[in-house]
């Protein structure tokens, strides 16, 4: 049973090479890697509505008394260190897989994960089941579809890697990297819109049926090797070679190895961790913040939020694209620039009073800094660091720091705001105040981090990009 799993996720065997002119070879070629980056990144931005259904709903699922603050923050916190781990763990896996049923399997296990959740509440609403039911089951799931969910970035990020040369791999990647973004916005706007109009119930149902179509796109249009369609790999096509050098042709284990003892990988990763505490504090706990502290009704709430997710798609399509064309592939001068951006735009936000041009211009400004650190510290410029067969493993050591800090976030974010509630006629609202310095330290640690590599890279003379 195991080799037959094996087999059926293991990388596709090579077939003969396709007998055709080098122009037929060339326009299928491009043909196939565009879409291997258009399904990677369709497909994983669907995988993003399936993960974020629950910072929609989280007031609605208050003020019903189904669960409280805490007991959210510890659900979210579910998903994210199992995200962290599988991050991990599945980031070295898929660097051997075939990544088109791979990253299908994933989101099939997420979408389920979501409808159970959606099902689950609406048969615990007539008390038919406690609350303290509700809490574990509704953890136990939201665990499994965080796992399920490290099932996507690596492959989709693989697939650039096994499809594009190096020269063009920032730029890709960039848009890529869109894909958080694109799924955020979509789960803020039409997860709430159905939230608003049918319930939190409805809102992971909802979220269900946009990752099934996920799936369908990944299955119908992902590829996993160009040597699997008969065509060279990319290092040795004509006019695409990248600048592979020998430590690059090692085998996986060995290119792997030298990931994990690369130390800017791993304060890159610290980096990330405390990046991430910012992004997901207002993406878990934004729309409650401006319904509680602002006045703003939910479906109000969630489109200022949503803004961040849509201008991040700015600032992840144009940082990898930018780096590439002006900076000569340097990423840390934008990171750390576009570092103090977030923290000073996450000070807005919070500190600002309830007018709607302030939030929406403090949600512009960190969008698009979240969408370059996102591309940047959150991924490329680890995967710059490591030979092209071990981008899986880099993606893996950022991807479980990043989730454990989001995690950290959430258990301690939950805990600080149930410690400082207020309940009247029914009313739960909470103070935001400590939360808030939480939020913000974490922030400028972040872009701190990001430049002690900077200037350690630079006495080495040794620029890691």
């Amino acid at each position: 049973m195991f080799d037959k799993i094996k087999t059926f996720y293991g990388t596709s065997k090579p077939v003969p090479p396709l007998q055709c002119g080098p122009k037929e070879r060339d326009r299928l070629y491009r043909r196939l890697r565009f879409q291997s980056f258009l399904a990677g990144t369709v497909g994983y931005s669907l995988y993003y509505v399936c993960r974020t259904t629950l910072n929609v709903v989280k007031k609605p699922i208050i003020d019903s008394h189904a669960l409280d603050a805490q007991q959210l923050g510890i659900i979210s916190s579910a998903l994210l260190f199992a995200y962290a781990a599988g991050k991990f763990v599945n980031g070295l896996l898929a660097d051997h897989s075939n990544i088109k049923r791979f990253m299908a399997t994933g989101l099939t296990v997420s979408f389920i994960a979501n409808l159970c959740v959606g099902l689950l509440g609406l048969f615990s609403g007539g008390g038919t089941l406690a609350t303290t039911t509700l809490f574990v089951v509704f953890a136990v799931l939201w665990g499994i579809n965080g796992w399920s969910q490290s099932m996507g970035a690596a492959p989709a990020i693989i697939a650039l890697s096994r499809w594009y040369p190096l020269k063009k791999r920032g730029t890709y990647y960039g848009f890529f990297s869109a894909s958080h973004n694109l799924g955020e916005a979509i789960s803020f706007v039409l997860v709430g819109l159905v939230v608003g109009l049918a319930g939190w119930k409805w809102g992971f149902v909802g979220s269900a049926i946009a990752g099934a179509m996920g799936v369908a796109v990944i299955l119908l249009f992902l590829h996993d090797t160009p040597e699997s369609k008969g065509l060279p790999p990319v290092e040795v096509l004509s006019g695409e070679a990248g600048d592979e050098t020998e430590v690059e042709r090692e085998s996986v284990g060995t290119a792997q190895k030298a990931a994990f003892g690369n130390p800017y990988i791993w304060i890159l990763a610290l980096a990330s961790a405390c990046m991430y505490v910012s992004r997901y504090a207002i993406n878990g706990w934004g729309v409650i913040f401006l319904q509680e502290v602002k006045g703003f009704p939910l479906a109000t709430a969630t489109q200022v939020i949503s803004v961040n997710a849509f201008l991040g798609i700015a600032g992840t399509v144009f940082s990898g694209w930018m780096s590439d064309k002006w900076f000569n592939g340097s990423r840390y001068s934008i990171a750390v620039t576009f570092g103090v951006l977030c923290s000073v735009s996450l000070g807005l936000f919070l500190y600002s009073g309830s007018g709607m041009f302030v939030n929406i211009l403090a949600m512009v400004l960190f969008g698009i800094a979240i969408g370059v650190l996102i591309c940047f510290v959150g991924g490329l410029m680890a995967v710059d660091l490591v030979p092209r067969r071990a981008s899986g493993a880099a993606l893996g050591i950022i991807g479980i720091a990043s989730y454990v800090g989001a995690g950290i976030q959430d258990i301690i974010s939950g805990a600080l705001l149930d410690k400082h509630k207020t309940v009247v006629d029914g009313i739960t609202t909470h103070d935001y105040s400590v939360a808030s310095v939480f939020w913000i330290a974490a922030s400028v640690l972040s872009f701190l981090l990001v430049g002690v590599v900077w200037r350690k890279a630079s006495k080495n003379n040794r620029q890691p990009n």
